[in-house]
């Protein structure tokens, strides 16, 4: 791992080096490198999560002063999902820095979102750790904030499930299915990939912590294809192909 080469694309130099290595350790790749000196990424992930929830929170309630705690929680929600996370790490181009198995490097690891979603939030308990609060609300404010407007003046935040519900009952009478395409990892954090149904015509997928996470983003993922054709082609064998 190129570790000056990432901390000259992020714009941050760590104290401490392992810690941003860490962060970039997927445990797929400890299944191969038994003895490898650093654990996986997840620890940090789950630090990193906690670490954006209340910066966003901060965030949002700050520049929100007249919106209710619903709105507020469903702004937080579209702003820190698995896409919006993924999208992020693209730009920083997070998926070239990792420690992969062969197996996740052939089957697209480095491009796949909740892995990315993921190594965002681990970068983040890095950064948190190596400095503080502060230094992670800078870098969330250059790489993630700065679509909030974006996202709340458009209606982005709205109930991904509830708005699509609406849509395709009123132009093609149907209600939207869910079915889990694939699960995997431990019982304690399973990952949950789901397709949203109409009819037998699979029109978005996406996956999450759990089934209900991966719903919504199946959801937001037929939307947008909604979009792109500004209408629902239902009976569009490629539809969820684009």
């Amino acid at each position: 791992m190129d570790i000056a080469k990432l901390e000259k694309n992020i714009n941050i130099k760590f104290n401490n080096p392992k810690l941003l290595e860490n962060a970039f350790v997927h445990r797929s790749y400890l299944n191969e490198h038994p003895n490898f000196e650093l654990g996986s990424n997840e620890r940090l992930e789950f630090l990193g999560d906690a670490v954006l929830e209340l910066s966003a929170s901060e965030k949002l309630y700050h520049s929100y002063p007249e919106r209710p705690e619903g709105d507020l929680t469903n702004f937080r929600a579209a702003i820190v999902c698995t896409s919006s996370l993924a999208e992020e790490a693209r730009k920083l181009n997070l998926g070239e820095y990792l420690s992969l198995s062969r197996g996740e490097e052939e089957s697209g690891g480095r491009n796949r979102e909740y892995i990315l979603a993921n190594t965002f939030e681990a970068f983040l308990g890095a950064l948190y750790l190596d400095q503080d609060l502060k230094t992670c609300g800078g870098f969330l404010e250059k790489n993630l904030f700065y679509k909030i407007a974006e996202i709340v003046e458009s209606g982005k935040y709205r109930d991904a499930k509830s708005t699509f519900q609406e849509i395709t009952q009123e132009e093609v009478g149907i209600t939207p299915t869910y079915k889990v395409l694939e699960e995997w990892g431990p019982d304690h954090a399973k990952h949950f990939r789901m397709g949203v149904y109409l009819d037998d015509h699979l029109v978005g997928v996406g996956e999450g912590d759990s089934k209900q996470e991966g719903e919504q983003e199946a959801a937001r993922n037929a939307l947008e294809k909604w979009k792109g054709h500004n209408h629902v082609p239902a009976l569009n064998p490629d539809y969820a192909k684009d």
